[in-house]
């Protein structure tokens, strides 16, 4: 099952989660309405994971905030942090393989290499 999100719950979502994906979809976009269900069967599958969908047309502020030129958009944050974020609309095999790549991600390590971080443990 996915979740509607708004600006009212976008952000409390994405911090209270670990890991959220996100797509960014309109009721007249064609591509949009041909990967809702590739997206509710990846939700379906990943009950541990939170999908969430922004209506780009009824949250123009929250669509506008995330920068979204081209939908349908879809984003992930791990942590609380955007890991992912890429538009179009994803056939079913990649969609399950970018859940899983985002699953085993090390966003804890990731952040401490592009924070310059592990430097000190190199030496």
């Amino acid at each position: 099952m996915t979740l509607n999100l708004t600006s009212e719950n976008f952000e409390q979502t994405i911090a209270e989660h670990e890991l959220v994906l996100v797509d960014f979809w309109a009721a007249w976009c064609g591509p949009c309405r041909a990967f809702a269900p590739i997206f509710e069967a990846a939700a379906e599958r990943h009950p541990s994971i939170v999908f969430g969908k922004v209506d780009t047309e009824a949250e123009r502020s929250l669509a506008a905030a995330a920068q979204i030129t081209s939908i349908p958009t879809l984003m992930a944050f791990k942590k609380g942090h955007l890991v992912f974020s890429q538009p179009g609309a994803l056939p079913p095999a990649a969609l399950e393989q970018l859940v899983n790549g985002l699953v085993d991600l090390d966003i804890d390590a990731a952040l401490a290499e592009a924070t310059g971080a592990g430097d000190a443990v190199r030496g």
